[in-house]
C-alpha cells in the first residue's frame, strides 16, 4: 500500500476518534439517557469543549472527501510521488494537530495548522492536475 493510501486510512481512524470524542463530550453534558434516546427535545447549548469538538469534527468532514478523492485519483492514475507523499503526510499531520488546538480554543495557531492541511491537500491535487 502506498504512503498516500496509508495516510488516507489513518485519516479515517482520526475521523472515528473525532466522532467518539464529540459524542463523549455531548454525552458527558447531556447524559447517557439523552444519548440513548431519540433526541427529539430541545437542549441547552453545548458547553465550550463539546461545541469545539463538534466543530472540529465538522471541519474535518468538510475536507475529508476532497482529500480521499484526490488520493484515490493520484493512486489510480499512478501519479504518486514525492509531491503526493509530502502532501498526504502534511494533510494528515496537520489534521491530527488541529484537534487538540481546536479543543483547547487556541485561535491563531489553529488557523495556521488548518492552512497547512489545505496546503497538503492542494499538493496532492496538483499532482493529479499537472501534466506529467
Amino acid at each position: 500500500m502506498t504512503l498516500e493510501l496509508q495516510c488516507l486510512a489513518w485519516l479515517l481512524v482520526l475521523a472515528i476518534v473525532q466522532i467518539f470524542a464529540a459524542a463523549r463530550a455531548k454525552t458527558h453534558q447531556y447524559g447517557v439517557k439523552w444519548n440513548m434516546s431519540a433526541r427529539d427535545g430541545e437542549l441547552p447549548p453545548l458547553n465550550p469543549l463539546a461545541a469545539r469538538l463538534v466543530r472540529a469534527q465538522a471541519n474535518l468532514f468538510e475536507t475529508l472527501p476532497l482529500f480521499a478523492a484526490a488520493i484515490l485519483i493520484v493512486s489510480i492514475a499512478g501519479r504518486t510521488g514525492t509531491l503526493t507523499a509530502v502532501g498526504a503526510v502534511l494533510y494528515l499531520a496537520a489534521r491530527v494537530v488541529y484537534v487538540p488546538l481546536y479543543a483547547a480554543g487556541i485561535p491563531v495557531v489553529r488557523t495556521v495548522v488548518w492552512l497547512a492541511s489545505v496546503a497538503g491537500l492542494v499538493m496532492v491535487l496538483l499532482a493529479a492536475l499537472l501534466p506529467g
